[in-house]
This record gives structure tokens, C-alpha cells and sequence, in this order.
């Protein structure tokens, strides 16, 4: 078959599958919005300028908050974390890797009804805090661990 051809009845087959599910009103135009984008708070150096960046009052630690991730990370190119929140009214879940050009790595919205979990592979440059920084009830709480990055996979 030719691939023009299959292209062509890939895209169709995908436009055709979108026009059923806007005409079934499984998918509404103009749901899906982007978050306004906090450009300020992804420019910051640390936790306690990540915490003024996006408006809220100095963490607490909380044993309530579940990070997981390596205690080391053979290639810092791709460090995986895993982290759940047993806080009541979670609303947003950070990553902040202290030793990284920018500390905010990513800023998740946790809308109400949903599961506070979420897991991110981010880069480390080197051996690092990793933060998971969440705001539950109107207020702010973390946990802390380090990872250790090895040079080249060595494990040393």
C-alpha cells in the first residue's frame, strides 16, 4: 500500500473519530484551556522563592506526603519520581530539584475528585534534594530527599 495513501486514511480515520465525538458531546470545543503560565515561579533558585513566586506562606513538613524516588540515579538524563498525597483538599502538587539551573521542574493542578498522585521523570544534573512541594487546603507542605547522580552509569 502506499504510504501517502495511509497517511491520508490515518487522518481521515482520526478527523472522522473527533467529528462523532463532538457531535456525540462527548468533547466540547473549548474545554481543554491551558493554566495561565507562572513564569516567574518557574525561574526560580530555590524553595522558599518557588513559594513566593506562586503566592503562598512557608511549608511545613508533612509525613503525609509519599516521594519516591532513587537514592541513586545511574543517568541523570532520566530520574523517575513518584509522588502521592495524602493530604485532604490537595489542589496542586510541585517538583523541585535544588541543584538544577531553574529549581521548579514541574507544577501539577489537581483538580477535586482526583487522586493526588502523580509520577514525572525530570533531569538532574547532579546529586541533588529533590522536593515534592504540595498545597492542600489553602496551605503548603513538603518533603525533602536526595538522589544521588552518578558520571556515566557506574554506579560510584
Amino acid at each position: 500500500m502506499d504510504l501517502q495513501r495511509r497517511h491520508a486514511l490515518k487522518a481521515g480515520g482520526g478527523l472522522s473519530l473527533m467529528a462523532f465525538a463532538v457531535a456525540a458531546g462527548l468533547v466540547k470545543p473549548g474545554v481543554a484551556e491551558a493554566a495561565e503560565w507562572n513564569q516567574a515561579a518557574f525561574e526560580t533558585r530555590n524553595l522558599a522563592d518557588v513559594i513566593k513566586a506562586l503566592g503562598g506562606s512557608p511549608p511545613m513538613e508533612s509525613k503525609d506526603i509519599e516521594l519516591l524516588s532513587p537514592e541513586i540515579a545511574e543517568n541523570g538524563a532520566v530520574v523517575q519520581l513518584t509522588i502521592n498525597s495524602k493530604l485532604p483538599r490537595t489542589q496542586s502538587i510541585a517538583v523541585l530539584v535544588e541543584k538544577n539551573p531553574n529549581a521548579l521542574s514541574a507544577l501539577f493542578d489537581i483538580p477535586d475528585g482526583t487522586d493526588p498522585s502523580i509520577t514525572i521523570r525530570v533531569k538532574m544534573a547532579q546529586t541533588s534534594n529533590i522536593t515534592a512541594l504540595v498545597k492542600a487546603d489553602g496551605k503548603y507542605y513538603y518533603v525533602a530527599k536526595e538522589t544521588k547522580v552518578t558520571l556515566g552509569g557506574c554506579g560510584g
